[in-house]
């Protein structure tokens, strides 16, 4: 093989991505896992915590610090479900909404800085083939 392993290729980019955009998470006050859960909710409410834990990938005993964080700057609200009192809906506050969108932009920026030596059509070319991998076609 001429060129590394596409995991340790993906490796090293995520490594150089989660470190550009900690400052901007910083800067709105929000862990790495807190963003994942403001934006798993941006796709819909969850209808109970464990769903959620399962959609970002995290711990759902590791969850309920992140969402007692967001809670209570007012980012995200947990609500009884009327269907069965034991489960707690959790949904996206105006407050989250524009934390999450300040961070996207701030994100956007980040990444155009970051791919501007490649030249567009690569650029897009390589924006398609992540998305296609990741399954999050939109």
């Amino acid at each position: 093989m001429d060129r590394p392993e596409l995991g340790f290729l993906l490796s090293r980019l995520m490594r150089e991505v989660m470190a550009r955009e900690k400052p901007i998470l910083d800067a709105a006050g929000l862990e790495m896992w807190d963003y994942a859960v403001l934006t798993a909710l941006a796709e819909s409410d969850a209808p109970t915590q464990a769903q959620l834990a399962a959609t970002t990938g995290r711990d759902k005993t590791r969850l309920i610090g992140n969402l007692d964080r967001l809670e209570a700057r007012g980012m995200v609200e947990r609500q009884p479900d009327p269907d069965d009192r034991r489960n707690r809906i959790v949904s996206l506050t105006r407050a989250g909404s524009r934390a999450l969108r300040g961070c996207r932009e701030a994100i956007a920026a980040m990444e155009t800085e970051l791919l501007s030596d490649l030249d567009p059509a690569d650029r897009a070319a390589f924006e398609r083939a992540l998305t296609a991998l990741a399954g999050t076609e939109r």
